[in-house]
């Protein structure tokens, strides 16, 4: 018996692979610009370093309480409130090693086998592995560029079943850059109450809108609190993606259980993390605002080169992505084919939509994760090998 024979049936193999081949062949190049991982250039907050550091000196090396500390608990609540949300209580928020540890624990706590949960397609892909996992059944709700890839009452409606347990919104959408439309998030929060669903809102990157586009937190609609678990984090808006932590709220009768879930897998969250994240929660805010100001002009960088190039793409409102529509250009290859070729001749590195379930391979996710001069040149290595995929097509066959 081969090695890979010996993994459990549950370990499944994905386009989330690519990820990991994508960045290997990266290393054997010079000057590649990522424009792939939605993990920010942007360091952390200078003030939230310190408290980190303090935090540290002053003994935060050991276990917390399963839930995370009663101080960041309780900024949480009252952060959750400032920007129109629903009112928690300190012992229904629960901090968690990242937000993508959090979703596992939704799934491995609130899913049966049989159980279907109902997930918007393209959308970030850990959902389906973690009902994958709990031997649950994904129900992918398929999105295109008609609604600008936002979920839509209507699409979620045909696909419940009596099996229906759990919807997922994530609002703005990773991979898309899109945000629900707020009357779209209140008829959506309806069919969950007709047909008794949990929702999971992720709204981690609710702070980083564009425009006049905003998010309606849907634990804070009328009877959504009790059926609502709202999965954020600090890794997008305070760019802490290496300090690893996330939270949930949600109603306490579900909050406790699965506390003893995320108590199996870490004990809790780093103490160090949570004082630095409790800093971000309590300091100025000024640096949120600084940050979502960059990435506007970075979006702004992006979709004039894109459309220097004719390339169609998906309005970016939230998050700090961009959705293209490799399709749009007539070259006659997949979004993958395009990102590999993009990685070996032009030193580009982005995502074909498949990673994150895409029911076509027609579009790319671009993140705005480098500074616009860098942005600028990725534009321009991006048109020449357009343009190089255009004059292979030009070329008649020997």
């Amino acid at each position: 018996m081969t090695i890979d024979k010996r993994l459990a049936k549950r370990v499944k193999l994905s386009d989330g692979a690519l990820i990991t081949k994508m960045l290997d062949i990266a290393e054997g190049l010079d000057d590649v610009i990522k424009l792939g991982r939605g993990d920010p250039d942007l360091d952390t907050p200078a003030h939230i370093i310190k408290a980190g550091q303090e935090a540290l000196a002053n003994g935060a090396t050991h276990y917390t309480h399963p839930l995370g500390i009663l101080p960041l608990r309780e900024a949480i609540a009252d952060n959750i409130r400032t920007y129109g949300g629903a009112d928690y209580a300190a012992d229904e928020i629960m901090i968690t090693p990242g937000g993508q540890q959090g979703m596992f624990i939704i799934a491995l706590s609130l899913l049966d086998p049989g159980d279907e949960i109902i997930v918007p397609c393209p959308g970030y892909n850990p959902y389906q592995q973690a009902a994958e996992m709990s031997d649950a059944v994904v129900v992918k709700v398929p999105m295109t560029l008609e609604t600008n890839f936002t979920l839509t009452a209507e699409m979620v409606e045909a696909r419940i079943t009596p099996k229906s347990k759990i919807l997922v919104l994530i609002n703005p959408n990773n991979p898309t850059g899109t945000v629900t439309p707020p009357d779209e998030v209140r008829k959506i929060a309806e069919l969950a109450k007709k047909h008794d669903l949990i929702v999971i809102s992720d709204e981690i990157y609710a702070r980083l809108t564009f425009g006049n586009n905003t998010v309606v937190p849907v634990a804070s609609l009328p009877d959504m609190k009790e059926r609502t678990i709202t999965l954020s984090g600090f890794s997008k808006a305070y760019a802490m993606t290496g300090w690893r932590i996330g939270y949930l709220a949600g109603p306490r009768a579900l909050i406790e259980p699965m506390s003893e879930v995320n108590h199996a897998f870490a004990i809790s969250t780093a103490a160090v993390s949570q004082h630095a994240a409790l800093a971000a929660m309590t300091g100025s805010q000024d640096c949120v605002e600084e940050m979502r100001q960059t990435y506007d002009e970075r979006r702004a960088a992006i979709l004039e080169g894109l459309d220097n190039m004719g390339m169609g793409y998906a309005e970016p409102q939230g998050a700090f992505y961009v959705y293209a529509n490799v399709a749009s250009l007539n070259l006659g290859i997949t979004a993958g084919e395009f990102c590999e070729r993009l990685l070996a001749e032009g030193r580009v590195m982005m995502y074909p939509g498949t990673i994150y379930g895409d029911h076509t391979d027609d579009f790319i996710r671009m993140s705005m994760t480098q500074p616009v001069d860098r942005i600028r040149t990725a534009m321009s290595r991006m048109a020449a090998v357009v343009e190089s995929f255009r004059a292979d097509a030009r070329t008649p066959a020997e």
